[in-house]
């Protein structure tokens, strides 16, 4: 019994030294994190996960929208800076309506994605919030989570030790269950929120009207309605399109605000 509690006591330790080493602040909007993995490793992870994508994934041959891609990528990425960032963005062939970031500055969008944009505002809603992902490093974020909750795993594995096989795999289960369900999911909408929430200010910093992402997220809202809908928020990974609608609609004076000041300067 001795020997299980000094086990969770060290496991414990390791939880809080890992924390308190790795707290860090996202930009905009200043949410505390943890972040336990550095920026170089977390763009070589990036770079290798892209590299993997582009081999197994076709790229678009539409060259006039791929054009339009590294246009918009390129404007929005130049407000932004992020150590060891290499911008790279590619057009991916795929009728799934998806756009997404790697750590270290790597964008992918599918084509199917491109009739929910319509315009060159609405591509720069979703790269602006791809390149937020990037800049708040939630990959490198959930990476961490990921360790930290393996950590608590072994934890809760030790205490169990003397338990019967059955009581520590209901336990295992139900440890992973919550985890996932009360901490992995709703730090991921967290994510999103976020992402949207910086993704505003960027596009409006670039020269975009933030008042598009709003038309953007709405026309995504209708194309799931005619799909059936979706799942539970907290069984999901990403916020409801109403949710996200109405945290845009909140946030939308202060992307304004630096719209307007974008635009004065030109």
């Amino acid at each position: 019994m001795i020997r299980v509690f000094r086990s969770q006591h060290r496991c414990f330790l390791v939880l809080c030294l890992l924390a308190l080493a790795g707290c860090a602040t996202a930009p905009e909007t200043g949410r505390r994190q943890v972040l336990l993995i550095d920026t170089a490793q977390e763009a070589q992870t990036g770079l290798q996960a892209f590299q993997k994508i582009k081999r197994d994934t076709p790229i678009a041959r539409d060259r006039r929208a791929a054009a339009q891609l590294q246009s918009v990528g390129r404007r929005i990425a130049g407000v932004v800076s992020i150590p060891h960032a290499e911008w790279e963005f590619v057009l991916f062939e795929s009728d799934e309506p998806n756009a997404f970031a790697l750590p270290g500055g790597k964008i992918g969008v599918n084509t199917g994605i491109l009739p929910i944009t319509k315009n060159e505002a609405g591509l720069a809603t979703v790269i602006a919030h791809e390149i937020a992902h990037v800049t708040a490093r939630h990959g490198a974020e959930r990476m961490s989570q990921g360790l930290l909750v393996q950590i608590g795993g072994t934890a809760l594995s030790a205490a169990l030790g003397g338990q019967s096989p059955v009581t520590r795999d209901v336990a295992m289960q139900a440890y992973g269950l919550g985890t996932k369900v009360g901490v992995m999911l709703p730090y991921s909408r967290v994510q999103e929120y976020e992402a949207d929430r910086i993704g505003l200010l960027y596009m409006a910093r670039a020269g975009f009207d933030p008042n598009e992402a709003i038309a953007f997220w709405q026309r995504f809202q209708a194309y799931n309605h005619g799909r059936g809908g979706r799942s539970p928020e907290f069984l999901s990974t990403h916020p409801l399109d109403a949710g996200r609608i109405a945290e845009l609609q909140r946030y939308l004076p202060r992307a304004m605000a630096e719209y307007e000041r974008t635009r004065a300067r030109r």
